[in-house]
């Protein structure tokens, strides 16, 4: 009996491995592309039976410091931001050990590059040093589109399932309608306001009132402020020469009354405090773009935590990312503490994606939700691992574009396959943040009864991913 059941194991062996063989990885290539300022990125190209699958790396201007290392050529060439060298570590570093690999085993390969490829650490984990997060997440998000490939299924559902997550949502957007900080030129300290149609009914119903408030939002800045107010920064939205955060939620909240959604739209603010805390003080220069510099806009950790309370009494804000420096825990732990139940406090820098950061904010309850950007990690399964502490804790998530984007959209998948509920992608404007929109509205489409996250877009997370 025992030489039956091995020639049985053998034939449903050598089953599983025609299956695999098919959809093994053949070729892995990287090339150097650009992103939607002009600055080079990562592109790459994972190649099966099934096809090439192809992916793009983003990159941001305000970056934390924790992030995980984006690897630049330095020198003269392309301003010092090539990547050639990232590039070529994914053709003759990465390409051979992935070959014949099965691409629906993400975690293993995502391992296999992030320890034992390149290995490098600091005090906060894997830090892709040696490779370079932008040259190990463009082959992780390409290796995820050949392993959907391979299941037969949309990324989203791949996602999802890689996730053990059974609740497919479709995330409220948040458009980011008004830039100041290190986006703009104006004198605004605050780097981004957005709007969050909570309200809406659907995906499609939501990108229509944003749409809305967005070309109304135009049409006032226009006419109080001219011609060249109504120019867009690196994410579509307007950078008017605005003079404080008051007018420009001013102008929020009548755009938002002019398009008839009073109530059903709410009001997000990104305040990237990172880019305007002083260290030798540990106070916040609001006038830290403004020369020359008197020091009458510094504010303490408290000065600045009354105002955001004052602006979320006056104004429908339920959400505030970055409110404090990164290394501030302290200050963030008493925001969240005093207005956190009606506000969701937002990590970008103070977590960057990172388990063990999470972990810590967690800990001190120095937030309340995390904002999800892929390449701060640099792989999907330390993104999904991420996602799922944050769940767990009771967080809410929203996943996000960086400012330098390209055509790729593969964050709209991540955004549905993990439930995140939210979703910022820029205004609706630039071909590169509406490709995450349009994205969305395809897996809207696609879906037999797509659930739109609305009202719920924080309570999605009280629900473990993991069942």
């Amino acid at each position: 009996s025992s030489s039956s059941s091995s020639s049985s194991s053998r034939l449903v062996g050598a089953r599983t491995g025609a299956v695999a063989a098919r959809a093994a990885i053949q070729d892995v290539k990287a090339r150097q592309v650009y992103d939607s300022r002009g600055n080079p990125t990562v592109e790459v190209d994972v190649v099966t039976d099934q096809g090439r699958f192809t992916a793009a790396v983003p990159s941001g201007a305000s970056t934390g410091v924790y992030e995980a290392l984006e690897l630049r050529d330095g020198g003269s060439d392309y301003m010092g931001k090539g990547v050639l060298q990232a590039v070529e570590n994914v053709n003759s570093m990465i390409a051979p050990a992935l070959k014949g690999k099965d691409p629906t085993q993400q975690r293993e390969i995502d391992d296999l590059m992030v320890q034992d490829l390149d290995g490098s650490k600091n005090e906060w984990g894997w830090s892709k040093a040696k490779l370079g997060a932008n040259a190990i997440l463009g082959v992780s998000m390409a290796v995820a589109r050949a392993g959907a490939a391979a299941k037969g299924v949309p990324l989203y559902k791949h996602i999802a399932d890689l996730a053990g997550n059974t609740k497919l949502v479709l995330p409220v957007p948040a458009f980011n309608i008004i830039n100041g900080g290190s986006h703009a030129g104006n004198a605004l300290a605050m780097q981004e306001f957005m709007i969050l149609p909570v309200g809406a009914s659907s995906f499609s119903e939501a990108m229509k009132m944003g749409s809305e408030v967005y070309h109304n939002l135009k049409s006032i800045i226009k006419k109080t402020y001219g011609q060249d107010a109504i120019n867009v920064g690196d994410e579509g939205g307007f950078a008017p020469a605005i003079q404080s955060n008051a007018e420009a939620l001013n102008l929020i909240n009548q755009a938002i009354e002019k398009s008839g959604y009073k109530g059903k739209i709410k009001i997000g603010m990104d305040i990237a405090a990172s880019e305007f805390y002083v260290a030798d003080d540990g106070s916040y220069d609001l006038n830290f773009k403004v020369e020359p510099n008197d020091g009458s806009g510094k504010l303490s950790a408290k000065g600045l935590e009354d105002l955001y309370a004052s602006w979320s009494e006056d104004n429908p804000i339920i959400s505030i990312e970055d409110p404090f420096d990164q290394d501030d825990w302290s200050a963030w732990s008493s925001i969240v503490s005093r207005i956190g139940k009606d506000v969701q406090i937002v990590g970008d820098d103070l977590t960057v994606t990172n388990p063990n950061r999470i972990k810590a904010a967690i800990d001190k309850g120095s937030a309340n939700a995390l904002l999800l950007k892929v390449n701060q990690i640099g792989s999907i399964s330390e993104s999904i691992d991420a996602v799922k502490m944050a769940k767990e804790a009771g967080w809410a998530v929203m996943t996000s574009h960086r400012s330098g984007e390209t055509e790729d959209t593969f964050i709209s998948d991540i955004a549905v396959g993990l439930a995140t509920g939210q979703i910022k992608s820029g205004a609706p404007c630039r071909s590169e943040r509406l490709a995450k929109y349009n994205q969305l509205l395809r897996i809207e489409s696609e879906m037999e009864n797509p659930v739109y996250a609305g009202e719920s877009y924080r309570h999605i997370a009280i629900e473990p991913v993991s069942a």
